[in-house]
């Protein structure tokens, strides 16, 4: 049984967060301390086939909510909050439909439960066209991806998960051999059989439009304690980039 990697930051209620598609736990470390200094102990995880957690060939939402309750029966949390963003609400959402009695409060940042066509190709495409053997630092990285992405933000998040393999080698923290085969398992739709009726937030970037007005009444069929809120001048990444409107409207919510 393998366990998911995570940092744990400060002491009380159990505040699990999740990482997007090809994101890592170090994403969330800000907000994380911030959560921690209202006095949750926050569970920064890596999800697997990213961070430090372990690589695997199953990947979709059924195996990535249960790593969610393999990880907390192993530290011996009985109950969570779990927010997670884009891929991790996901993540979160499969969680809280099959595990209910295991979560507490749901936060949901910028993904519905349905779903969503491939859109990551480019990013993949990218990715598998570096050859690693042959950069030697971030910066050549940096330039090489440049060819491909011309977004400075998305190299940077990209890159994040650049590290030495070898004292001669770099690699990615990612499993992009895996994730690149089961990319289309990333906009599947959860579950719709089933409900969780406990209080869940989704919160929106309000530039963004992977939640859509007319998506709210499919998420009150599943999720029937819903709320939605907006975060101003925002995209997809609304946490980035409007972490204080974030922290405000989730920390609200957690205390509430």
């Amino acid at each position: 049984m393998e366990i998911l990697h995570a940092k744990v930051l400060g002491e009380g209620f159990p505040l699990i967060i999740l990482h997007g598609f090809l994101g890592m736990s170090d994403n969330w470390k800000t907000l994380g301390n911030q959560y921690a200094n209202l006095g949750f102990q926050v569970h920064l995880i890596d999800q697997r086939n990213h961070g430090k957690s372990f690589h695997s060939e199953d990947f979709d939402y059924e195996y990535l909510a249960d790593d969610i309750r393999t990880y907390m029966d192993h530290y011996q949390l009985s109950v969570a909050n779990v927010l997670g963003h884009s891929m991790g609400g996901k993540t979160a959402m499969q969680f809280g439909l099959t595990y209910p009695e295991r979560v507490q409060k749901l936060l949901v940042a910028d993904i519905a439960p349905k779903y969503y066509p491939p859109h990551h190709q480019d990013i993949i495409n990218a990715l598998n066209a570096l050859n690693l053997e042959h950069i030697q630092s971030r910066n050549e990285a940096n330039t090489a991806l440049g060819r491909y992405i011309t977004e400075v933000g998305i190299r940077q998040f990209l890159l994040k998960n650049l590290y030495w393999e070898t004292k001669d080698r770099l690699g990615f923290r990612f499993n992009l051999d895996v994730l690149s085969e089961r990319m289309n398992e990333i906009g599947e739709a959860i579950t719709p059989a089933l409900s969780f009726v406990k209080p869940t937030l989704f919160l929106r970037g309000d530039r963004s439009e992977y939640i859509l007005p007319q998506d709210f009444s499919d998420i009150k069929k599943q999720f029937p304690n819903a709320k939605l809120q907006s975060i101003s001048k925002a995209g997809h990444w609304l946490h980035a980039e409007n972490p204080r409107q974030f922290f405000e409207f989730t920390s609200k919510f957690l205390i509430s």
